[in-house]
């Protein structure tokens, strides 16, 4: 058996400074939100006297902007692959003619830019009420989420043996019960990271966020990041550390899928 090549100290020497390069602005965010209210421009190294009150003024501004963007990602998420799940089956294991045609369709809405998507939305959304709405926000994030999660799906369902599937059909489950009981089992790592991603668009959505509010009522953290930096430039420590509570949820569940997120990206090619 022929054994890999031992990694050399320079190439040990150069990954840690890639990554200490890639790490060095969340380790200055997270330090600059524990110096005192201030400009952060003296900010030492390290805290000497760590202190907590900007995270307290973060949490007591922008608390309700955080649930809101946790609200609007997680129904961006259901309703993305609520759609896409069947979308996908139907495209990577029923014999449509028009598979190609749907396919070319749904990869020409990834290049399409976002404001021209925005624009639209806007009037569509004043003549049907939408705006400032959490259910205008979660459809307009979707249109992100659903194109994608459709291709990442559909990758992973045309990996699945025929004969599995098959051998279902011949024991008299109908393509609902086929889907539900032996498909989706089998796509978790896909759903997985469809909905990984999907969460991570709806999350750092800016641009939707932007142009479908024009009130305070429903505002993700996002937008009210930006507009916490033109009213509290005196205050930098609450403003880094509301973007440390804005990096939390997308650093742990990144972390803890990151097993079925290698999985989910692979399984598509090994047919």
């Amino acid at each position: 058996m022929k054994r890999r090549p031992a990694r050399g100290p320079l190439s040990t020497a150069v990954g840690i400074v890639l990554l200490a390069l890639m790490l060095f602005p969340v380790y200055w965010m997270v330090n600059a939100s524990l110096q005192p209210a201030g400009s952060v421009l003296p900010t030492g190294w390290f805290p000497r006297h760590p202190d907590l009150g900007g995270y307290a003024t973060a949490l007591r501004d922008q608390g309700r902007n955080l649930v809101t963007s946790l609200v609007v990602a997680l129904g961006s998420v259901a309703l993305s692959l609520g759609l896409a799940v069947p979308a996908a089956y139907a495209l990577a294991r029923l014999r449509l003619r028009s598979t190609t045609a749907v396919l070319f369709g749904i990869l020409v809405t990834q290049t399409v830019p976002g404001i021209v998507v925005a624009n639209a939305l806007y009037g569509a959304y004043t003549d049907l009420g939408l705006l400032n709405s959490y259910g205008g926000l979660i459809l307009a994030d979707s249109t992100t989420g659903v194109p994608f999660a459709i291709l990442v799906l559909r990758a992973f369902m045309r990996s699945i043996p025929g004969e599995i599937i098959d051998a279902a059909r011949v024991d008299g489950a109908g393509r609902l019960r086929v889907l539900w009981s032996v498909v989706l089992p089998l796509s978790r790592n896909a759903l997985i990271t469809a909905g990984l991603f999907t969460f991570l668009f709806a999350w750092g959505d800016f641009l939707f966020a932007l142009t479908l509010n024009t009130t305070e009522s429903v505002r993700p953290v996002t937008v009210g990041i930006y507009e916490y930096l033109g009213a509290h430039t005196n205050q930098w420590n609450a403003v880094m550390a509301t973007a440390v509570l804005a990096s939390v949820p997308a650093a742990v569940l990144l972390v803890a899928a990151q097993r079925h997120l290698a999985a989910g990206i692979t399984g598509g090619a090994l047919k």
